[in-house]
């Protein structure tokens, strides 16, 4: 593949998962098996290197690679709420039904409330991942959280 389709699909891949220039986006749970176009895409879209957890700021998303196997979702999701600001998004990256490591979308739904997050989203991310975006929901007018 040459250098600008290459581009290009670096453009579609932080495009299709709601990434915008200049924002900052902190990523936890990296290991070896994660998708490097992935976390470079991201990186040419916010204009911004990957931030990790000893950022010490706040960030306006979260990437989270999570495989089944790894340690309890809800405590990992509610570390992934420590520094991001108030209306950011966490993605949440999971491998795909087949692939080592491999969480059921009913893991997520049923850990996600639990951590005071709300899905919005579940699509392809890349190859070997799925990306589900999680958002703190949002309150009714007048009540008080």
């Amino acid at each position: 593949m040459s250098a600008t389709a290459d581009d290009a699909d670096s453009t579609v891949i932080a495009d299709r998962l709601g990434f915008e220039p200049d924002t900052v986006v902190q990523e936890l749970g990296w290991d070896d098996d994660v998708d490097d176009g992935l976390r470079e895409a991201v990186e040419k879209k916010t204009g911004h290197e990957l931030v990790y957890d000893d950022y010490g700021n706040v960030v306006d998303a979260v990437l989270l690679w999570w495989r089944d196997g790894d340690e309890d979702l809800v405590d990992s999701l509610v570390d992934a709420l420590t520094d991001l600001v108030e209306g950011g998004s966490i993605y949440l990256l999971t491998p795909k039904v087949g692939r080592p490591g491999y969480v059921d979308n009913t893991d997520i739904a049923e850990a996600a409330p639990v951590a005071g997050l709300a899905t919005t989203t579940t699509q392809p991310a890349c190859d070997d991942w799925s990306a589900t975006k999680l958002v703190t929901p949002k309150s009714a007018p007048g009540s008080r959280r």
